[in-house]
């Protein structure tokens, strides 16, 4: 022991010069280091609370909660929820950053418990993570399921459907009764997922539910408040609450049905066709099970229904809200398709003003308000650094309504996009309902060509209006929110059959011949 304090104090005397020299050295730049180092920007966040964070800053319509909360903290800021960080991005410039620059970092999808369940682990398209399986059946749904070519495809089927809908409605209006659009659209919507997808409208047994009631239950389950998602420590309440009994009983119904249905399937031009003879030829780089088919299937009717129908009932809505736009779409409709009996898909491509009108009201009532994402890598953004597995949402309702971009961004104007080339196939940031880069939705040729047909028959055919002798311009515009943003309230309305257009003959009755003629659709 004294041997060693020994050497210890030799060894210190004959370098001690060294060490102290160079200590002197390094001492300057240790100081150059301490303060040029630039400090860590940290992420402008609201005051969060133990164990919720920012929960309740958050009401009972999240995108306009987080656009109020926006204008305080700036286009980029930091949200937590328990212990998950959530980036909320409310700028055009940040959105062409992500969606562009940084698309495959920003490619991930948040994973819920609904649709965990309801999508078979998230095997679907929309949620599936990111990496070879999602290519695959991103691949499946551009190239086999909603190209163009398979989207013509389909015309019949969307003029047969359109034919049913226009003779309810001309019942009612000879009737002198008022149509719950609302109700209307989401069958049509429903029903044309059925033809397309299953190749014929289908009910559940006992006819007591539609399969349509199914599928709207299963979207209300995706956009129902769960505790594990947002506050994964009283995750246990969901069970308590009945939450996860719901989707259970939900989830094993929708997988029966359609499981059922692809065991018994006979050949028909239709989407199951394709899955499964794509799954019998091992084409694809991924084997497809059955739950995997089920999971695209169920996405099919989640993202193609009530979106779909939704749109129509806002669009209709804002039209008869101001009677200039009806007048002047009105105006062109009829004026494109004349006195034939029947209004073509290339009549409608003709119709630059009721396409701007559908801009608008994608613009102003995006179903899809927030864009989820989750980021699969560490990233630095706007010069913050944000890490991987970080919750996403790219408040689309914000961006839309920037007064930067948009003149007078809270009236509805569809002129505004008359002369504009701005469009809504993800080229341009401002202007996103479908979302952007390579998660884009890949169901958007199909449900815009529904819609665009359905509304240019229903101005062509008929005439609107509020019942009661309401002011339209008085029409209830409320929101409700449940993962798509709906009006609250249904849309109802009165048809006048527009007599003179029908027939070219003034002053006739509704009668047989009459019937006939629109039949004929």
């Amino acid at each position: 022991m004294e041997y060693s304090v020994i050497f210890a104090q030799k060894w210190w005397q004959q370098y001690y010069p060294f060490i102290f020299s160079v200590f002197l050295l390094l001492l300057p730049l240790v100081f150059l280091i301490k303060f040029t180092k630039k400090k860590k920007q940290t992420l402008p966040s609201p005051p969060k609370l133990p164990l919720i964070g920012n929960l309740h800053q958050i009401g009972i319509l999240p995108h306009r909660s987080l656009h109020a909360l926006s204008s305080k903290y700036g286009p980029l800021m930091l949200l937590h929820f328990d212990q998950a960080p959530t980036l909320v991005v409310s700028s055009v410039k940040l959105a062409q950053e992500i969606l562009k620059n940084h698309d495959v970092t920003f490619a991930g999808r948040p994973r819920t418990r609904a649709m965990d369940s309801i999508f078979y682990g998230c095997t679907d398209i929309a949620f599936s993570p990111y990496g070879e399986y999602w290519r695959q059946v991103k691949k499946i749904a551009v190239l086999e399921l909603l190209s163009q070519k398979r989207v013509q495809s389909y015309q019949s089927v969307r003029e047969e459907l359109v034919t049913d809908m226009l003779e309810k409605v001309r019942v009612s209006s000879a009737k002198g009764a008022t149509v719950d659009l609302s109700d209307m659209f989401h069958s049509l919507s429903n029903n044309m997922i059925c033809r397309t997808a299953l190749g014929r409208i289908y009910e559940r047994e006992g006819g007591d539910k539609s399969f349509g009631v199914l599928i709207k239950k299963t979207v209300e389950l995706i956009g129902t408040f769960c505790f594990k998602d947002m506050i994964p420590s009283l995750g246990w309440v969901d069970y308590l609450n009945g939450f996860v009994s719901t989707l259970k009983n939900n989830c094993d119904a929708l997988h029966d049905f359609l499981g059922q249905l692809i065991d018994e399937h006979k050949a028909m031009n239709n989407v199951v066709d394709i899955l499964l003879h794509l799954q019998k030829e091992g084409s694809i780089g991924i084997d497809l099970s059955k739950e995997n088919l089920i999971a695209i299937l169920v996405e099919l009717f989640v993202g193609g229904t009530d979106t779909t129908a939704i749109t129509m009932g806002w669009t209709m809505a804002e039209i008869i809200k101001n009677p200039s736009v009806m007048r002047r779409a009105q105006e062109e409709v009829r004026r494109i398709v004349g006195k034939k009996s029947k209004v073509t898909e290339a009549d409608v491509n003709q119709m630059v003003y009721l396409k701007s009108i559908l801009k608008e009201t994608l613009r102003l009532h995006s179903v899809a308000a927030m864009i989820s994402r989750e980021t699969c890598a560490a990233c630095k953004l706007d010069g913050y650094e944000i890490p991987a597995n970080t919750r996403v949402f790219i408040n689309a309702f914000t961006i839309q309504r920037d007064p930067e971009i948009w003149k007078n961004p809270e009236e509805f104007n569809p002129e505004r996009f008359s002369e504009s080339l701005v469009d809504f196939k993800g080229q341009h940031a401002q202007f996103i309902p479908f979302g952007g880069g390579r998660r884009i939705c890949p169901g958007l040729a199909f449900a815009v060509v529904e819609v665009e047909l359905v509304l240019a028959n229903l101005l062509y055919w008929f005439d609107w209006k509020v019942p009661n002798g309401e002011n339209a311009e008085d029409l209830d515009m409320d929101e409700l929110y449940a993962l798509i943003v709906r009006k609250q309230t249904p849309l109802v309305l009165v048809p006048k059959l527009y007599f003179s257009m029908v027939t070219g003959r003034e002053g006739i009755q509704i009668n047989n011949t009459k019937f006939k003629l629109i039949k004929s659709i």
